[in-house]
């Protein structure tokens, strides 16, 4: 039997000193706090998970979100820079991240077919077999990562979250980035 997810919810710590931070400092932003907090143990629990199942495969996380964004380009590979913008990720960590692919079999470089300056990855045979053999275990996780939504929320969530993404990405680039004291 499935427990209700909003009911067995670890959350519940975290949301009471929430609150208690709202009776200390009254203008303590609430639904916002709450808002970010989720979105960060959802962030820690989706990543746990998917290290669990891709262990076996002798993959982390991380991997799997860079052979992905291969596996889904066009097939005539892609720039580090679009790669890194694609997967979220820095420079120098997606550099580390790549050669330890690269070391493994798994991703090819290449001069770009439009560039010859440009450098293109790919995915070698063994990576796609890789991707292709792991897919199943992810695709149910995903299902069970977003059981008892429905399409129509599942659209909503997405845009919401989009919108929370534009914002924070605006923040990182714009006029309040370094503003702390």
């Amino acid at each position: 039997m499935n427990k209700d997810p909003l009911q067995s919810c670890t959350f519940a710590a975290t949301e009471r000193r929430i609150d208690t931070t709202c009776r200390r400092f009254p203008e303590f932003p609430r639904n916002p706090a709450v808002l970010v907090r989720l979105i960060k143990r959802i962030h820690q629990q989706v990543h746990d998970a998917a290290n669990a199942v891709l262990r076996r495969y002798g993959l982390n996380h991380t991997d799997y979100n860079i052979l992905m964004m291969i596996y889904g380009s066009d097939g005539a590979g892609v720039s580090p820079g679009e790669l890194a913008l694609a997967a979220g990720e820095k420079g120098a960590n997606l550099t580390r991240i790549c050669n330890a692919l690269h070391d493994g079999g798994l991703i090819a470089r290449a001069p770009s077919a439009e560039d010859r300056r440009k450098l293109a990855l790919t995915l070698t045979a063994q990576g796609i077999a890789l991707v292709e053999r792991l897919l199943p275990d992810m695709c149910r996780l995903l299902d069970a990562q977003t059981q008892g939504l429905d399409a129509t929320q599942m659209a909503q969530a997405e845009a919401l979250l989009k919108h929370l993404l534009g914002n924070a990405e605006q923040i990182a680039t714009g006029p309040m980035a370094g503003d702390a004291p």
